[in-house]
């Protein structure tokens, strides 16, 4: 089956075409950098790291692009609130973005391009577009896109343009000649950080970025256009008013956009206090864990985060472990069961990961029927089942390093475990049961499960 795609352009699934054979081209709309990211932003991160795996599974040669906004209003003001350069602030905000990344295992984009190493591409695409008309400079330092003259406005959100204007109001510090044009080019106010243009000192509206980070990195057309579901309209809308006016190409060819994440049924909302950063999440539930709750929902689907969604995440990242544990190391020695075929017949499907998952798990359960008898064989599935997992990021760990973790991140005192474990093992060698019991009940007071097999005991965290 070959790989499909929801389109929001179209929205239909579409058979992935490339534009150049066995090339993707990908531009996801990135963070502004004022704050640390949150669990919204983790979702587009984890989204679109999986679509770039399995590209390159496929064996496409992969471009992706993934820009940082570096100035706008917001970094202005929190910099403002803070007292430092905007520029001191941005720097510390990429950094923990890096971080919170890296401990999801999202794979660094090949290019990250910061807007304002841009500014004077957004100023040639402003100044075509003036040329062209789609765009007028009122002499207050603005310049705003003319939207009525794009005849395809409103294309990918479906909204009409007479449908915005009855419900558009100009601000009294504009200037538009139409309450839906937009800005492309801010004039600079007081202390603003600003830079010398055509039309006086100012800034680059936030839409015009995109776009001209998109098309230097990118080229005027490219594959795939991607980022979260508030960005459909006006951002990726105004994108492509942008861009298509000053070239006359078609922007992008294919558009996807990841699912909202709700916190126990609702919007995520400051004012709401249910507002979580990534780092928020970290400090309380394992990457892994995070990660696998981002990853068992389709891209496209909202996702609810709470507490018992994590506890389901964990305990299906533990079912796969318990499975991996014990096995000796081993190759993939064939695809009999079509494990293989299925997994990649649901991730050509849109990248239907929650298919893909219910497939781990029966090979977790394989690998499980098979150890007693055939440890050789449930070896090899389970070398396969690592294999799969990495394609969505999770699953490399050493099985005894995520059993024996503390579940909310909290120190576990291995040697203590340890210790309290051989003394319940000689407990039992001397037939003292009620001491073995009392050290057991011990270590589950710690949160610790111990199993006795064959050959030896093993423990792990209760979730």
């Amino acid at each position: 089956m070959a790989l499909s795609i929801y389109n929001t352009l179209s929205k239909t699934k579409e058979i992935f075409k490339p534009l150049k054979d066995k090339q993707v081209r990908i531009y996801v709309c990135g963070m502004t950098v004022y704050d640390y990211c949150h669990i919204g932003h983790a979702r587009v991160m984890v989204a679109f790291d999986v679509v770039t795996r399995w590209f390159c599974h496929l064996g496409y040669e992969v471009t992706y692009v993934r820009n940082i906004t570096d100035i706008d209003d917001k970094i202005i003001n929190r910099a403002n609130q803070n007292s430092e350069p905007f520029t001191a602030l941005t720097a510390r905000m990429i950094e923990a973005m890096h971080e919170d990344e890296a401990k999801l295992s999202v794979l660094p984009p090949d290019q990250e391009p910061r807007a304002t190493d841009y500014i004077q591409g957004m100023q040639q695409m402003i100044n075509t577009l003036v040329t062209k008309d789609y765009a007028y400079a009122p002499g207050n330092g603005d310049v705003y896109y003319r939207v009525g003259k794009f005849k395809d406005y409103g294309k990918l959100s479906r909204k009409k343009v007479e449908d915005l204007r009855s419900g558009a109001r100009v601000e009294v510090d504009e200037a538009k000649q139409d309450p839906v044009d937009f800005v492309l080019w801010k004039g600079a106010k007081e202390g603003e950080p600003s830079w010398l243009s055509p039309w006086g000192k100012g800034r680059p509206g936030w839409h015009i970025e995109c776009s001209v980070m998109s098309t230097c990195c990118l080229g005027e057309t490219f594959d795939i256009h991607g980022g979260g579901p508030d960005l459909i309209f006006p951002h990726h809308e105004n994108e492509i008013a942008q861009s298509e006016a000053t070239t006359g190409k078609t922007y992008a060819k294919t558009w996807m956009h990841a699912g909202a994440v709700r916190v126990d049924g609702e919007k995520m909302s400051k004012s709401l206090g249910n507002f979580f950063t990534i780092r928020d999440v970290l400090a309380k539930y394992p990457a892994e864990v995070v990660r696998y709750l981002l990853v068992a929902s389709h891209y496209r689907s909202p996702i609810n985060y709470s507490e018992d969604n994590l506890k389901e995440a964990y305990a299906a990242l533990e079912r796969f472990y318990i499975a991996l544990k014990d096995l000796p190391i081993a190759k993939v020695v064939d695809d009999k069961n079509n494990y293989i075929a299925r997994f990649t017949l649901a991730m050509n499907d849109d990248f239907n990961t929650p298919e893909a998952c219910s497939i781990l798990f029966d090979m977790a359960r394989e690998i499980n029927r098979l150890k007693p008898t055939d440890l050789t064989a449930a070896a090899s599935l389970g070398a396969q089942l690592k294999q799969l997992g990495g394609l969505l990021g999770v699953l490399q760990l050493n099985p005894e390093d995520f059993l024996q973790a503390n579940t909310h991140n909290t120190e576990v005192d291995t040697a203590k475990v340890e210790s309290l474990i051989q003394a319940r093992l000689q407990a039992r060698n001397d037939k003292n049961w009620a001491e073995s019991d009392r050290i057991r009940d011990q270590l589950k007071e710690m949160g610790v499960i111990i199993e006795d097999s064959k050959n030896g005991t093993t423990w792990r965290m209760e979730i």
